[in-house]
């Protein structure tokens, strides 16, 4: 009997560190992350998983894409913020091919329960690119309880409808994907997932700080939190996890989903990124390398670890590959299907990834262990497998090896449209200071 296409649900965290999680070595004790560390030990766990950003809204347009973000206006934008609301031009095109489109057009059932931030109504939004349902906030970061964003505008919407709903942001989000998985069980048709989360995201709010968030009434300020806070979100959220797979294995659908979990970027203010140094906005590794843990009872063995190099965009062609689809020919996917190595995580493909930012003319190109790093003009060459923390510049050791590298990353660039004048680069909100690479 020939098997059943596989559904796939993806869960994406917002700003969580690399070293935010139990099973990444994270602080906190016992792990704030008891059911992602179970999906590690079940499945698969990459240790040079990165996002296409170090930045919320273009890694967005990457995973939903499976192209690189700046391929598309918006795209190159860091980030597309609540001041463009309306905007025509910043948002994904309605008749751009994407993940959620490709798999309805091939039979599959589609929801986005969570963030957006790809522009907003009425020229954009999930509907209008492949989302059959939709429940969250169009834009970045909205507070848990009053679902405000930084403007004072609410942003909490089902469908197209702007939806009051009483409760902490994170549990309604865990609500809509466990509703959803409810109604598929006994369907015909394989379904696409994506949970989308805002943790452990700024404001940094818990469940018991209701009271407060209702006194303030919208985002005014970008102070407070702490390591205690923001943990106790990243646990709000894995209890939400443990909900969905429990609702999995409830539909009969545990066995043959594919469940990855990732962050949009590196982490912020109150993030672990240990050993790794940067954070959000940064190509520094905490900027942009990102947890990855995949879940696949039929296909994916157990306990496994991976020293792929990955990215984001890649989930794409891999879904693609699993389901038995083709990308649009006329967009033709940036990213690697990462099927094989689900399958074999001990035979790693060989390939190079490549990274760009507007903000302080951030250029970065990873081959193997090595990273070509410039940053305002100035040049870094670093052997991540003895230095990690990137604290040893090999440029001048090395000036055949930093050329070589130098020339692959702007042909690679050549490839690319140009970063356009008028792209934002504006800092988020919860910003921590800016990391500096090292030196010899």
């Amino acid at each position: 009997m020939k098997q059943a296409r596989p559904n796939f649900v993806f869960i994406l965290a917002d700003d969580l560190g690399y070293a935010d999680l139990g099973c990444y070595g994270g602080r906190a004790s016992p792990s704030c992350s008891p059911a992602i560390d179970r999906m590690a030990s079940e499945g698969l766990r990459f240790t040079d998983g990165y996002s296409n950003s170090p930045v919320c809204s273009p890694t967005r347009f990457a995973l939903i894409t499976g192209r690189f973000q700046y391929r598309l206006r918006a795209g190159n934008d860091e980030p597309i913020a609540s001041r463009h609301r309306g905007s025509a031009t910043l948002g994904l095109p309605p008749s751009h091919p994407t993940l959620p489109s490709i798999l309805r057009d091939a039979g599959y059932l589609t929801a986005l329960v969570g963030k957006w931030h790809l522009g907003f109504l009425p020229h954009f939004g999930p509907l209008k690119s492949g989302y059959a349902e939709f429940f969250g906030p169009m834009s970045g970061g909205v507070d848990y309880f009053t679902h405000r964003d930084s403007s004072g505008a609410h942003d909490l919407f089902s469908g197209e409808q702007e939806r009051e709903r009483a409760g902490y942001l994170t549990d309604l989000i865990s609500d809509g994907a466990v509703e959803f998985i409810g109604r598929q069980r006994g369907a015909k048709a394989p379904f696409l997932l994506s949970v989308h989360y805002t943790a452990p995201h700024w404001p940094w709010e818990t469940r018991a700080d209701e009271a407060e968030a209702r006194r303030i009434e919208r985002i005014v300020h970008t102070d407070g939190g702490s390591v205690a806070t923001y943990l106790t979100m990243v646990r709000h959220m894995d209890e939400g996890i443990a909900r969905i797979l429990d609702a999995l294995k409830a539909a009969g659908a545990d066995e043959n989903t594919l469940v990855v979990f990732t962050s949009d970027n590196g982490g912020e203010r109150f993030s672990d990124t240990w050993p790794l140094v940067g954070k959000k906005m940064d190509l520094l590794e905490g900027g942009i390398r990102v947890p990855y843990v995949v879940r696949w009872p039929a296909r994916v063995k157990s306990k496994g670890v991976t020293a792929q190099l990955a990215i984001t965009m890649d989930w794409v062609a891999t879904f693609f590959e699993v389901a038995g689809v083709r990308a649009h020919a006329d967009f033709p996917l940036d990213g690697l299907s990462l099927l094989s190595v689900l399958e074999h995580p001990d035979q790693p493909v060989e390939r190079e990834l490549f990274w760009r930012m507007k903000h302080r003319g951030q250029k970065a190109l990873r081959a193997r262990n090595w990273k070509y790093l410039c940053i305002e003009g100035d040049e870094f060459l670093f052997d991540l497998a003895t230095d990690s923390r990137e604290r040893a510049n090999q440029g001048k050791r090395d000036p055949a090896r930093l050329g070589a590298m130098r020339a692959r990353y702007a042909a690679w660039e050549a490839t690319m449209p140009q970063i356009p004048d008028d792209a934002s680069s504006s800092m988020p909100y919860g910003k921590s200071d800016l990391a500096q690479p090292g030196s010899v």
